[in-house]
């Protein structure tokens, strides 16, 4: 699917038909939409499938005929089975001579502000500050989820607080596993950012290298965000390990010292129990006699191993 737009007085408008100074959102196009763009808008089909590839690195390249800045955003899952709580996929924006296209596999919240005329100072026409707009509402999204995914972090321990179990475990590793997504990402498009700064691959002014520097900054914010949540969050999962590990001892421990308890009165009733003459074997009250015996040992037993806390 693809849909054309165009800014008129400070409002994005949709548009029937590819104009010059519109902007294309393409979201996961089918290969005659995809062919379609590119006989129309010049622009090498490769471009175009390059942002449908979940395995795309980011990369910025440079030809005579457009630009492809190729970036990661995050995204969230839609279910469960999906890679985890959170990911990442590439966004390909495209400029020409005339429109600038951007491309990606699914709805996102990095165009979706766009698409509700929610972001301010937005010119379809002015490619590069369009999509100096693009990568400053990436690193925005970025910092947003980083703060869901730590404050999930934290309803999710208080449970563990009142009991562990697999299904809290099951989702600080997901969690762990979006960070992960996450920082790798985030160093990828700083790579980009620092090479359209120092390279000048794309012409800029003033006001547009102002703008950059915050993308920069915002990224590197991002990254650093991630890094903090990463090492707390495995921090936390390595704690929750040795808590259960320690569970678990205690729990073996206290069994044996049961068992160990226990075997006492089965010894004692085993040696009362031979074929052989045993002491009280004529006494009406032998029964009695050898259970006092045996609960006696085994208190006496208990107390001593209580006392040195093996309980």
């Amino acid at each position: 699917m693809f849909t054309i737009y165009r800014s008129i007085d400070n409002e994005i408008i949709s548009l029937d038909k590819i104009e010059k100074g519109a902007w294309v959102n393409i979201v996961d196009p089918t290969e005659e939409e995809i062919v379609y763009v590119s006989e129309n808008l010049k622009i090498p089909i490769e471009y175009l499938k390059a942002a449908l590839d979940e395995e795309e690195r980011a990369r910025i390249e440079v030809d005579e005929e457009c630009t492809i800045v190729l970036i990661d955003i995050p995204v969230a899952s839609k279910d469960a089975a999906e890679r985890g709580i959170y990911y990442t996929i590439p966004l390909g924006i495209i400029i020409n001579n005339e429109n600038i296209v951007t491309v990606s596999l699914r709805e996102n919240l990095v165009i979706k502000p766009f698409l509700e005329n929610t972001v301010k100072y937005c010119w379809t026409f002015k490619k590069t500050r369009f999509l100096l707009q693009i990568l400053y509402r990436n690193s925005i999204v970025y910092l947003q989820y980083l703060r869901n995914i730590d404050k999930t972090s934290d309803v999710i321990e208080s449970r563990l607080h009142r009991s562990l179990k697999n299904e809290e475990l099951i989702q600080l590793l997901e969690l762990e596993k979006s960070l992960v997504y996450f920082s790798t990402s985030l160093k990828s498009n700083e790579i980009v950012l620092e090479k359209i700064q120092r390279a000048n691959l794309i012409k800029m002014y003033p006001d547009d290298m102002e703008l950059l520097e915050d993308v920069i900054i915002e990224n590197k914010q991002a990254i650093e965000m991630a890094n903090i949540y990463s090492n707390i969050l495995t921090g936390t999962m390595d704690a929750y390990a040795s808590v259960i590990s320690n569970n678990l001892n205690m729990v073996l421990k206290f069994l044996t010292s049961v068992t160990i308890i226990i075997s006492i009165p089965t010894m004692v009733a085993s040696f009362f129990g031979m074929n052989v003459h045993v002491p009280f074997e004529n006494n009406l009250h032998a029964f009695v006699i050898i259970f006092i015996i045996s609960t006696l040992f085994s208190v006496i037993l208990a107390v001593v191993m209580f006392r040195k806390e093996l309980f």
